[in-house]
């Protein structure tokens, strides 16, 4: 577009200066040779740009003729690379598809008619079709060429960190992942791989500077490195809670500013500060957490906040801890606990069952069997308490890749993920499909009675029903004479009929399904006949 107005620009330019020429006439004397050459002015500025214009075209061809060699040459060259490229390309598609022998056709040929050197990725569809074929060694090889290569280094890294994962080796797979992080931390795979294997070995502050530098390539979002962060300084301050109090008082700290909702940095937070007798800032932090998100753990440090208190002190910051999270059943069981060991049994007892109300699980009903045992000691209510128990949902925990925890931990005790743990209720067990309405009478099963007129045997199979306690199995005479006395069809009845007894045939064929192969009548034939069948 550019060109095209610096073209009518041009021309209007020129235009103008014909214009600006024909409105202004002269004539211009030329002597040449001993000859005078008279024309007007216009004619003369004609001229001239005739002549410049024959020069450039005259050049032009010159130059033309001068560089056809070199013009031939490049057409072919490039009509040669052209033809490469396209057979590169075939091959990628054909390695991305899975056709070893395409991509290794392709290979030979983009290899032939472009050089390696020059086009970096022959050398990868070298090594995919390796693969394809199953010469995983001979891929190895040319990942690891690819490491001299300033261009080709984070590839041969990457394969080589994909073989070691296959082969199982995650010491070699690290490596590689460490490396290719050093030079380039905003790959995810090196990173997360890198970030997995400095948790591992507990080395918390190179894990906190990878995740800085995540945040910093902009690989994570804001959130997810507040998360990492938390997790990491948590897991800290956990392993210098011992060594190096003020440390790790620093690390619980940040962690909870960073996210007061996460239990493990509060809990971890609030220890410290009571160790060193804060106890006030401990308690904000344990009370904010509470109100983000009730736990056990919290409830369990907050009312033992001071180790002297009394029961009923305990009992009271219960009660408060329940005035900030109301209608939930953390709360109502911090405060049945407390009360349990205050000896208020009615307390304890009312909120273990508000605790059952709002969230039946398996907690509560050993709760409330404590206390039974405590304030009644009747066993029997007690076993019917733990019977229950066994039959509710399990109480929420730790939970990882199929491990349940009583303890938080920063990674994956089988995968190594970081940040790993959750806190929700594990697997449920097989019994708690089963309802649990074992207090509910059963109805009594009646009995199925016999016609009083002749019995005919319906198609089909009889059924029998499970005799309840309380029936008859004897016959009871009727005071009204003239009348045949009908019993229950039961087992016994049907062992007592009389060998004499006529067979009764069926009233008509069952109808045998497609499926159904029927009975070999040769069986049937050797089979005794039967007067009477109970299925």
């Amino acid at each position: 577009m550019i060109r095209i107005l610096a073209f009518l620009a041009v021309v209007f330019a020129l235009g103008l200066g014909f214009a600006w020429l024909a409105d202004r006439p002269g004539e211009m004397l030329v002597t040449f040779n001993g000859y005078q050459y008279q024309v007007s002015l216009m004619v003369a500025a004609v001229a001239v740009v005739a002549v410049v214009a024959a020069v450039m075209i005259v050049w032009w061809v010159i130059k033309a003729l001068w560089n056809s060699p070199y013009t031939i040459s490049r057409y072919f060259r490039v009509r040669r690379r052209d033809r490469g490229y396209q057979a590169l390309s075939t091959g990628m598609i054909a390695a991305g598809a899975g056709d070893g022998a395409l991509a290794r056709k392709k290979t030979k040929e983009a290899a032939k008619l472009i050089r390696s050197d020059q086009e970096p990725l022959i050398q990868l569809l070298d090594a995919q079709a390796s693969l394809l074929e199953g010469d995983h060694e001979g891929a190895r090889e040319k990942f690891e060429t690819m490491l001299d290569d300033p261009e080709m280094r984070l590839l041969g890294l990457r394969g080589l960190y994909l073989e070691a994962e296959r082969l199982g080796d995650r010491n070699a797979a690290r490596h590689y992942a460490g490396r290719a992080a050093a030079v380039a931390p905003q790959l995810a795979w090196a990173a997360e791989s890198t970030l997995e294997d400095l948790t591992g070995r507990g080395d918390w502050d190179g894990a906190l500077k990878l995740v800085d530098a995540q945040k910093s390539t902009r690989q994570i979002e804001r959130d997810a490195a507040n998360r990492r962060r938390a997790v990491l300084l948590t897991a800290k301050a956990q392993a210098l809670i011992d060594s190096d109090a003020n440390a790790a008082r620093a690390a619980a700290l940040e962690a909870n500013r960073l996210r007061p909702d996460f239990a493990p940095a509060a809990v971890v937070a609030a220890k410290l500060l009571f160790r060193q007798n804060d106890v006030r800032k401990g308690s904000k932090i344990l009370e904010a957490g509470w109100k983000a998100e009730p736990h056990p753990e919290i409830a369990e440090l907050y009312t033992h906040a001071r180790p002297g208190d009394a029961v009923l002190d305990r009992l009271n910051r219960a009660k408060k801890l329940q005035e900030l999270k109301k209608n939930h059943a953390e709360s109502s069981l911090a405060v049945a606990r407390a009360a349990l060991d205050a000896q208020d049994f009615s307390t304890a007892r009312r909120e273990a069952e508000a605790a059952i109300r709002m969230d039946r699980r398996e907690g509560a009903y050993l709760l409330l069997a404590d206390i039974e045992e405590a304030e009644t000691g009747d066993q029997g209510k007690v076993r019917q308490l733990l019977s229950k128990a066994v039959r509710a949902p399990r109480d929420p925990a730790w939970v990882a890749d199929g491990v349940v925890s009583e303890r938080w931990a920063p990674v994956s005790p089988i995968t190594g993920r970081l940040d790993a743990f959750e806190w929700r209720a594990p697997m449920e067990r097989l019994g708690q499909l089963i309802d649990g309405h074992e207090d509910t009478p059963e109805a009594p099963v009646p009995a199925i009675a016999a016609p009083a007129g002749p019995v005919q045997e319906r198609a089909g199979t009889i059924e029998h029903t499970a005799e309840t306690p309380g029936t008859a199995t004897e016959e009871k005479t009727d005071d009204r004479a003239g009348e045949d006395h009908v019993t229950p069809i039961t087992a016994a009845a049907f062992a007592q009929v009389p060998e004499d007894a006529e067979a009764v045939e069926p009233a008509q064929e069952l109808t045998r399904l497609p499926d159904d192969p029927g009975v070999d009548p040769d069986d049937a034939a050797d089979k005794s006949t039967r007067r009477f069948r109970l299925f």
